[in-house]
């Protein structure tokens, strides 16, 4: 039996583009982990495949299915995950546990996949899947499962907020809402001046060059910024807002701030699951 975290991602920036052929979007996004994650367990299952712990999981489900497909193995894996990452919030829980439970199920193999082959199939199962199996942060292009390690400062602090009665409309209807405001007009332009924008990262504070969100925005973000952030925005498809802060103390006190507004977590970044 063995354990692992499945931590959340926030987006650093994400430019949304034109659909494609394949009916996915064309994006560039700046993908980091934070400390704030779901633990998975992955242990032998004579009965065959059992998820536990998450009565919403599908995707765990379908990525132990998948795996035990691709290398030809009956799945006999009882995953369980223990749930921090909140659902429908725009931090990937979902697909970090996925990537967690393909990661701990490949190492029981005879014959494990290779990096390659497993990303091929995290690529199958979701854009951000792929990401949660590569250490570091990333660049996503294409549909966001083409991937580009960055090398960006991580020392700084993170506020998380989930603002109170939020419901997020399903992913493919903010997309949608995204095509009718005819979003990706000068897509180009804003992919170029985020490729721009990362060039010249050397310290946390150079993070606020990056374009903001084409997807989501939030009146949070101003509070946050008012409290001493250098940078916040929400994260993918929302509706969680960051906030980015040089000092612990800073941070902290702004989690205070804004807890009123809804659940909240002062949390890192983190390198890998």
């Amino acid at each position: 039996m063995r354990r692992i975290p499945a931590p959340a991602k926030i987006n650093l920036a994400l430019v949304v583009g034109p659909l494609r052929p394949d009916g996915k979007h064309e994006v560039a996004t700046v993908l980091q982990r934070v400390d704030l994650g779901d633990r998975v367990q992955l242990e032998p299952s004579p009965d065959g495949l059992e998820v536990t712990g998450f009565t919403g999981d599908t995707l765990v489900e379908a990525a132990l299915e998948a795996l035990a497909e691709e290398a030809g193995v009956e799945p006999r894996w009882r995953a369980t995950i223990t749930k921090r990452i909140p659902v429908a919030a725009g931090l990937g829980g979902g697909s970090s546990d996925a990537a967690a439970a393909l990661r701990l199920a490949n190492e029981t193999l005879d014959e494990p996949l290779t990096h390659g082959r497993l990303h091929a199939l995290a690529v199958r199962l979701g854009a951000d899947v792929p990401f949660f199996l590569t250490p570091g942060p990333q660049l996503g292009e294409g549909d966001g499962t083409e991937l580009k390690p960055l090398d960006l400062p991580q020392d700084f602090f993170v506020v998380l907020v989930l603002p109170h009665g939020a419901v997020k409309p399903s992913t493919k209807a903010i997309y949608e809402e995204h095509d009718r405001r005819n979003g990706a007009d000068g897509f180009a332009e804003r992919r170029a001046a985020l490729h721009a924008a990362l060039t010249g990262i050397r310290r946390p504070r150079d993070l606020a060059t990056l374009p903001p969100n084409d997807l989501a925005d939030s009146p949070l973000a101003d509070e946050l910024r008012a409290l001493g952030a250098f940078r916040a925005d929400v994260s993918g498809a929302g509706p969680t807002v960051y906030g980015l802060f040089h000092h612990r103390a800073t941070a902290g006190a702004a989690r205070r701030r804004v807890g009123r507004f809804g659940r909240s977590w002062l949390t890192i970044p983190a390198w890998y699951g």
